[in-house]
């Protein structure tokens, strides 16, 4: 590795396509938060990832195009995949705004898998008015809600807006405008407008809007699906200790995304997946 290196991830890879791209940026310091955030919008992807090794871990924060973001799950995968490239397979101890977590990488002749142990998980239910604003920025109606899964605010590591629909084509048909909800999602807090569908009781389809970090939409959310995950245990769903999210499918990026957790409440979710390396 040269003194700073920055390396293109896609995190959460359908074998050996879709996932979500990533920037990975390692050197011996962090640069300046101005800096950083000039190197993510050059990159262009919806998150960058920097890291640096202090002692026995790493000092990281992620930057999308316009803003820091606190977590970001996917950008966490590309990074475990690089350190086991750079470093060889092990556990790597992540120093984050949010707290400390840790990720896992491993290299084989056709793989690179990653998974990470997320921040602690908490969830609270909506306000009728924030929810309202929600349903109609994507121009939902109440019939379109699978109120099996209450609409929430969920946090694992950065917050979310959970909204859980009946359809998969309501699903395909996401559409909002992406100023007003940049706007929203600035002024509640938001990291992503996540909305799902169920499947199974351990499958599900989402898609997630990420215009607080300058996207229309993000292929595959890691932070989100941590919360989720953990929202499911809050709520008694039956999910076995474990989930898939299928996400970004309706992009033409299919990336997935497997969590694993513990009925212990709030505790860390493991999200894990595959990585491939780009090259542009």
């Amino acid at each position: 590795m040269n003194t700073t290196s920055i390396f293109r991830v896609a995190a959460f890879s359908d074998k050996d396509q879709g996932g979500n791209p990533a920037g990975v940026w390692l050197g011996e310091a962090l640069p300046e938060p101005h800096q950083m955030q000039a190197i993510a919008k050059d990159v262009g992807y919806s998150e960058t990832v920097f890291a640096c090794r202090l002692g026995d871990h790493w000092q990281v924060r992620f930057f999308s195009p316009e803003s820091e973001v606190p977590f970001c799950g996917h950008a966490t995968i590309a990074l475990g995949a690089i350190l086991a490239q750079e470093f060889g397979d092990d556990q790597y101890e992540l120093q984050l705004s949010a707290g400390q977590i840790s990720v896992s990488g491993q290299v084989d002749e056709n793989t690179i898998s990653a998974s990470l142990q997320s921040p602690p998980t908490k969830s609270t239910t909506l306000e009728n008015n924030v929810l309202a604003s929600a349903m109609e920025l994507f121009g939902l109606r109440p019939n379109d809600l699978d109120l099996r899964i209450p609409s929430a605010l969920i946090h694992g590591g950065a917050d979310h807006l959970l909204l859980c629909l009946q359809s998969r084509q309501t699903l395909r048909d996401m559409k909002y405008n992406f100023d007003l909800g940049r706007d929203f999602m600035q002024r509640h807090g938001l990291v992503t407008i996540m909305l799902v569908v169920v499947d199974n009781q351990q499958l599900f389809h989402s898609r997630n809007a990420f215009a607080y970090g300058g996207v229309y939409e993000d292929p595959a959310t890691g932070a989100a699906s941590a919360a989720f995950a953990g929202y499911l245990r809050d709520i008694h769903w039956p999910h076995q200790g474990n989930i898939t999210l299928i996400q970004g499918e309706d992009m033409g990026m299919r990336s997935v995304i497997h969590a694993e957790f513990s009925e212990e409440p709030g505790t860390s979710i493991r999200i894990y997946g595959t990585a491939r390396l780009l090259t542009t």
